[in-house]
């Protein structure tokens, strides 16, 4: 008998298709079966055809491959993983490259991969409680049954039967890791930047996101090299316009991928690349494999150090408050803080005016003209009276606003030379940004990170509030600035 799952690797395109409308259209009984507790599990369907259907043999197999796998060292945690999902006979090795670096603490994994054999138009999650392979049960995580009720998921059990992409993952898990559970996501023709956008904010330092893909198929050794190395290239350097350009199964579990380390600020790294050629197969029909780690950008030498003390950030909060109440309250005087050679320091600043966590106004001086002392006198009362998006404050407003202060470094000239390129060298909650392109202009301070956290929304409502075109910031004509922000408010002193 044919063991289609280890053969599957080498055998001609026309006859995968045949073997595959059988796969997809001949008739199953029920994949899922329910425990003694009415639990819902879904039984392993590539055991013994991806990988061994016997615990003790699997089990030895993933620690040989763990052992034996080499590449990339990489430093820092591993935050996300492009791994394959063949047989473990072509690619386990390369999994396994990635896996063995993987960080103990890990305690939820999002998984993401094709759907093989039945198609998709957006993103499913399985309305199961668990997955089952030879080395026990792995539970879904709460997050599955949260993120399953949003728009963008739904849940079609047909996609999930037979589908070993996400299946193959989980042995190298299951013998990494002392307790995990997983988010198991499907994806095909989906949106992976809505998908990333969805899953980004659940994220936290004890979650790993798998993005499972093979690369390449069915091209002689040479030319696949060639082809998997733009795809390695393009995830690797975030390289989204390349991405069409890159042949793999899972290209959108990448992409969704690349986008969550956008928004993370993560790096790529790969870690090893070999095709079936190299592993087990002949070189006439080769698959192509990687591991690719994101990992923390290491930015420590680019965030500003802090230059003010707390009883001068204190001092001029003080000033922000007291200049806004003397233009409301008669009598009030302006509290000018004492002698302080920071104060007097020429700077640019910003004064940000929230009222029940909500802007009530916001409004700088970039460049630094005057003393900061000034300028934040000066641009507490501009924040209150002159932001033309807010009507003026009232003196019935004063105890229900929130007072921060930006103080900035000064601007830095950014060359690039096209929009990726730009996106690559801004760091999200980093860097504030100024756009500039004749007559217009505008900025965002690195707070707004937090509200627009994918690079190109940030850029695209940047341009617009400066009366831009929203793609400006792809023309290396457009001049970029970013600059530093030391930021403190009066809830930090509460």
């Amino acid at each position: 008998m044919l063991n289609l799952s280890y053969r599957i690797e080498v055998i001609g395109p026309a006859l995968i298709a045949f073997i595959l409308a059988f796969v997809v259209y001949w008739p199953m009984e029920s994949s899922c079966a329910s425990d003694e507790t009415g639990q819902t599990i879904r039984p392993p369907a590539a055991a013994g055809r991806f990988y061994p259907n016997d615990p003790e043999e699997l089990r030895k197999t993933v620690g040989t491959l763990l052992r034996d796998a080499s590449g990339l060292d990489v430093k820092g945690t591993i935050r996300g993983l492009v791994s394959p999902h063949a047989g473990y006979i072509y690619s386990g090795i390369v999994a396994a490259a990635g896996y063995r670096q993987i960080a103990p603490s890990t305690r939820t994994v999002i998984l993401i991969g094709p759907s093989h054999r039945f198609p998709l138009g957006g993103a499913s999650i399985p309305s199961v409680t668990a997955y089952q392979t030879p080395l026990g049960d792995v539970r879904l995580a709460q997050l599955a049954f949260k993120l399953r009720k949003l728009p963008i998921f739904e849940s079609v059990p047909e996609a999930h039967k037979m589908e070993h992409s996400l299946e193959v993952q989980l042995p190298f898990l299951q013998v990494m890791l002392k307790a995990f559970e997983i988010v198991p996501i499907l994806i095909n023709s989906g949106n992976p930047k809505a998908l990333a956008s969805a899953i980004a904010p659940h994220i936290d330092n004890n979650t790993l996101i798998v993005a499972s893909t093979d690369l390449s198929h069915y091209y002689p050794y040479e030319r696949a090299v060639s082809m998997d190395r733009i795809c390695t290239s393009a995830i690797t350097n975030a390289e989204f316009s390349r991405m069409p350009l890159c042949e793999a199964c899972g290209k959108q579990a990448v992409m969704t991928l690349m986008y969550i380390a956008e928004i993370k600020n993560w790096d790529a790294k790969l870690i090893d690349y070999k095709n079936s050629g190299d592993t087990a197969g002949g070189k006439d029909n080769v698959v192509g494999y990687a591991s690719i780690a994101f990992v923390d950008k290491k930015k420590e030498s680019k965030k500003m150090k802090e230059s003010i003390s707390a009883q001068d950030k204190k001092a001029l909060l003080r000033l922000a408050r007291s200049a806004i109440e003397a233009k409301l309250v008669d009598g009030v005087k302006v509290k000018r803080p004492g002698p302080s050679p920071v104060l007097k320091e020429n700077r640019g600043c910003f004064v940000t005016l929230h009222e029940h966590g909500q802007l009530r106004g916001c409004i700088g001086t970039i460049e630094p003209v005057c003393p900061l002392v000034e300028c934040v006198g000066e641009n507490a009362q501009n924040a209150a009276f002159r932001d033309p998006r807010f009507p003026r404050l009232s003196a019935e407003e004063l105890s229900e606003i929130d007072i921060e202060v930006s103080v900035l470094s000064v601007p830095e000239r950014l060359d690039f030379k096209d929009g990726d390129d730009l996106k690559r060298q801004l760091l999200p909650n980093v860097h504030g940004v100024i756009l500039s392109r004749g007559m217009h202009r505008s900025t965002f301070l690195p707070q707004v990170w937090e509200q627009l956290p994918d690079k190109e929304l940030f850029l695209e409502q940047l341009c617009l509030k400066g009366g831009m075109p929203a793609t400006a910031w792809k023309d290396p004509s457009t001049n970029v600035e970013v600059y530093q922000a030391e930021v403190f408010g009066e809830k930090d002193f509460k």
